[in-house]
């Protein structure tokens, strides 16, 4: 075994002998291609084996994004796609059907179904469940074969990734065996569909791009106070006049699943709520002399908890996934310098609630609990943003509430050593790296592959600093994410060319924990190579 992912240097020189012809394995008439076509197969060039006559170079590692993570390379040559090969499933691995038929149709080959693979074939099987990681795989060439084999379908799906990405850069699968897996969890991208409307086909071709890169979490940010943009039953009137309907959730979450995505939704409450308090102008919150606050809904009202709640509820049964994401951010009532005088039915609400002493800190946060505790009612883990959870009061934060870390500015937000100290899971969004914001406002600048690749890793939760290397195991992944603040500054088109290659060096730093071996200039290279032959 080799660490090395650079090429490999090449081991004996290809002789005189080389000029010898290779085997040339033909089907019989009885084979299965005639069986189930009902004629005889016609003679036909398969993948060649190894022969005793040649002498081959050891194996490169296969040039993809993100890098393999281990390779063992052999001699020989490799494998690809021949007039007769097909791609197939092992006995007893029925589940990888989607996965096959999905390469078959990219290679351009024929599935077989559930047979014994012969030579030329790409096997597909499932392992021990639970042994390993569900997202491990492992890839054996040789003899004019590959076998991808894995714990969990995720894993093999993301083989069969590889095997295609690994086509494109060197035209063949290189012999030898690879063992792969992520060093993170969860990776991803985030898109805010509230503010600017999204296509379903613009949705549909990111979550494809993010397959190819083995990235696995999408999330949609669908509701704020620009607009509400999926059809909702419980309140059909806070629903924007541009949305997405149901049955196109439904077909997204479809292709989401048959690619490994899973699509975490988010309602953020109780700030960035406009669209749904729009038609219920009786939630806004406002403070003494009247005036409302943008985005903010009035937690001291119990009609404020049960349309959010609805909401909660009625999504959460839409959406498959294991996480449900519930905002608290930028809750605009902590952001004025004596929130008690300017909201004092708050604080009232807050002492009747949580007893003397509270405060609307302590609302607010007895507020993100109480949202937490209804997605979990519905078996989602939920996310919340950072700056939502709170120190030094009567009421915290419960520890199961993953805390997607994007910032160190605002209010209530603390350094990320703080929130890992505690215990807590956390999920990067940096907004220093990983925030694409449109229109570069409040001095955000559009992030760049080559920053990410260069200077961020999962460590770097806030501006440039990594936390200490002790914290990493609590650092579940991170997610790319764009938001439309200036929804006009970009058109879609222009947003997808834009996150292309932050995209690719966020799944390389999220897969890969290694100092990366290729330069930016290199990365880019090949990045272009895949681009131009996906």
């Amino acid at each position: 075994m080799s660490p090395s992912r650079g090429a490999l240097l090449t081991g004996a020189a290809v002789t005189a002998a080389a000029a010898v012809a290779l085997t040339v394995v033909v089907l019989p008439d009885d084979s299965d291609d005639a069986r189930q076509n009902g004629t005889a197969a016609s003679p036909a060039r398969a993948t060649p084996s190894p022969s005793p006559s040649r002498s081959y170079p050891l194996s490169s590692e296969p040039r993809t994004i993100p890098a393999v993570r281990e390779h063992d390379p052999a001699r020989g040559p490799g494998w690809e796609p021949g007039r007769t090969s097909t791609v197939v499933i092992a006995d007893g691995s029925d589940e990888l059907a989607d996965e096959a038929k999905l390469l078959a149709g990219e290679l351009k080959i024929r599935y077989r179904g559930e047979v014994a693979a012969r030579a030329g074939d790409v096997e597909l099987a499932l392992g021990t469940a639970g042994r390993g990681d569900p997202e491990s795989y492992t890839m054996k060439t040789g003899g004019g074969r590959v076998t991808i084999s894995g714990p969990d379908q995720a894993g093999v799906f993301y083989g069969t990734r590889t095997l295609k990405q690994a086509l494109r850069t060197g035209g063949v699968v290189p012999e030898g065996e690879i063992r792969d897996r992520p060093a993170r969890p969860q990776r991803g991208l985030n898109i805010d569909i509230a503010r600017k409307y999204f296509t379903v086909g613009w949705i549909e071709d990111r979550i494809r791009e993010m397959a190819d890169l083995k990235l696995n979490q999408l999330g949609l940010h669908f509701s704020d106070d620009q607009a509400f943009r999926i059809e909702s039953e419980s309140h059909p009137e806070i629903v924007s006049e541009q949305h997405l309907t149901k049955d196109e959730v439904r077909r997204i979450l479809a292709l989401a699943a048959e690619l490994h995505v899973t699509v975490v939704p988010e309602i953020d409450s109780p700030g960035h709520l406009g669209a749904v308090m729009r038609p219920h102008p009786e939630l806004q919150l406002r403070n003494t002399q009247g005036v409302p606050r943008q985005g903010a809904i009035d937690i001291s009202e119990p009609a404020s908890a049960r349309i959010v709640d609805d909401l909660l509820r009625e999504f959460s049964a839409l959406f498959p996934g294991d996480w449900f994401h519930v905002g608290a951010d930028e809750y605009q009532a902590l952001t004025v310098s004596d929130p008690a005088a300017s909201y004092p039915q708050l604080a009232a609400a807050a002492r009747q609630k949580y007893g003397e002493g509270a405060t609307i800190q302590d609302l607010a946060e007895g507020w993100l609990n109480d949202r937490a505790a209804v997605v979990r009612e519905a078996r989602k883990t939920p996310k919340a943003w950072n700056d939502g959870f709170f120190s030094g009061g009567k009421v915290t934060a419960d520890k199961g509430i993953e805390v997607e870390y994007w910032t160190g500015k605002e209010i209530g937000a603390r350094p990320p050593e703080e929130y890992l100290a505690e215990g807590r899971k956390v999920v990067n969004l940096n907004d220093e790296f990983l925030y694409y914001v449109l229109g570069e406002p409040n001095q955000f600048t559009y992030p760049t592959g080559r920053r990410i690749y260069e200077q961020w890793t999962p460590l770097v939760l806030r501006g440039t600093q990594a936390v200490p290397e002790k914290y990493s195991g609590q650092i579940l992944g991170g997610r790319f994410a764009v938001w439309c603040d200036l929804a006009n500054a970009q058109t879609q088109e222009q947003v997808a060319t834009g996150i292309h290659q932050p995209l690719q060096a966020t799944s390389q730093k999220l897969w890969d924990p290694r100092e990366p071996a290729l330069s930016w200039a290199q990365f880019q290279e090949l990045a272009q190579e895949i681009d131009r032959t996906g």
